[in-house]
């Protein structure tokens, strides 16, 4: 693969007891464990990790600085929410992050469903809820590329703000990647706009490349004045020594799944987005697309990244993902469960495959 692409992981910084077909032992969330999975990764070659957010689970920003601390390669991929964090304060907390990590921040903004109440949060519809992430996003960049900021949108306000310290530009680097995500018109707008990464889920091939095609072709309409739109994966991928045993391995998992003996998520499920509704679609096309995309999961619990899995032996995996690369994929966010196992055997055996 291109020595441009960079492979992170998942942490599951979540308090209940299991995810998505992967049961949980007692202190599964503890900064002891976590830290575990960090340097973990530091040591099998990825680049970092995913860190997810929602209320109901423990803070992403206090713990990615936690993990940052005890660690000095792993990158922090920090999911965040505009309405949670106002754009003054988050962007001042980030640039003391990265320059305290010597520039390891990454930054993925969310804007799906969450419990707005419990923070004294509220949005309207769609339209609104979208507008004000895409000014959220600008505004950031604004403040950490510009001194004396002034702005006054219709949802955020700001008069003579600069950020201390200034973020430190990294040769190409000038700024935390904002990475984003969202399947809808809406968001795809938002993207081609304001994003650095869009991240798809696990979707077919010819699904993926079609999008593709249609935010290219959006990031002229809007007029992007940004280097151009990056794309990532962000899927669940299972790995065994070989073929026969990684399907075999699946498909019990799948059934313990359906049998309720595991972590059974069904949150994604309260209102479904219009990406993960385009997963659970895919099930009326087969059980299994393209090469190796298992859509099984998603009938039993699985949402999200866990929707869909690449299933094979490191070579399989390592193949399937190539063919996304040669769309124009350049960021994997990859994981299975159990989590620290999976960090450790799929740095051993999948990322020399797609690094060689």
């Amino acid at each position: 693969m291109s020595s441009t692409s960079e492979f992170l992981w998942y942490i599951p910084n979540d308090v209940k007891p299991g995810h998505r077909g992967d049961t949980a032992s007692d202190g599964h969330n503890s900064l002891e464990t976590l830290t575990s999975h960090a340097r973990a990764l530091e040591e099998h070659g990825w680049r970092g990790a995913l860190i997810g957010t929602g209320w109901g689970r423990p803070d992403t920003f206090t713990l990615a600085a936690a993990l940052a601390a005890r660690t000095t390669t792993f990158e922090p991929l920090i999911a965040i929410r505009p309405g949670y964090w106002r754009p003054a304060n988050f962007a001042s907390a980030a640039a003391t992050l990265d320059q305290l990590t010597g520039g390891r921040v990454r930054i993925n903004i969310v804007s799906g469903q969450d419990n707005l109440a419990a923070y004294g949060d509220s949005e309207g519809d769609q339209a609104h809820r979208y507008a004000r992430t895409r000014e959220f996003m600008a505004l950031v960049r604004r403040l950490w590329t510009e001194e004396n900021v002034t702005a006054a949108g219709e949802h955020f306000q700001v008069a003579g703000s600069t950020v201390v310290p200034r973020i430190e530009a990294r040769g190409e680097r000038l700024h935390p990647k904002l990475y984003f995500g969202g399947a809808s018109d809406a968001a795809e707008r938002v993207a081609a706009s304001e994003a650095d990464v869009q991240l798809f889920w696990g979707e077919p091939l010819a699904g993926i490349a079609e999008r593709i095609e249609r935010l290219k072709a959006l990031s002229k309409a809007v007029d992007r004045d940004l280097p151009a739109l990056e794309f990532g994966l962000r899927i669940t991928t299972l790995v065994r020594d070989t073929t026969a045993e990684a399907w075999a391995d699946a498909e019990a998992k799948v059934a313990a799944m359906a049998e309720g003996q595991s972590g059974r998520w069904s949150d994604h499920k309260r209102a479904v987005a219009v990406g993960q509704q385009r997963l659970l679609d895919l099930q009326a096309q087969g059980d299994v697309l393209d090469d190796n995309l298992y859509t099984a999961p998603g009938r039993h619990g699985g949402g999200g990244a866990g929707t869909t899995w690449l299933v094979g032996s490191a070579a399989d995996v390592a193949n399937a993902l190539r063919k996304y690369e040669a769309l124009g994929i350049t960021h994997f966010v990859l994981s299975d469960t159990p989590y620290l196992n999976e960090i450790k055997r799929q740095g051993q055996h999948l990322l020399p495959l797609l690094r060689g």
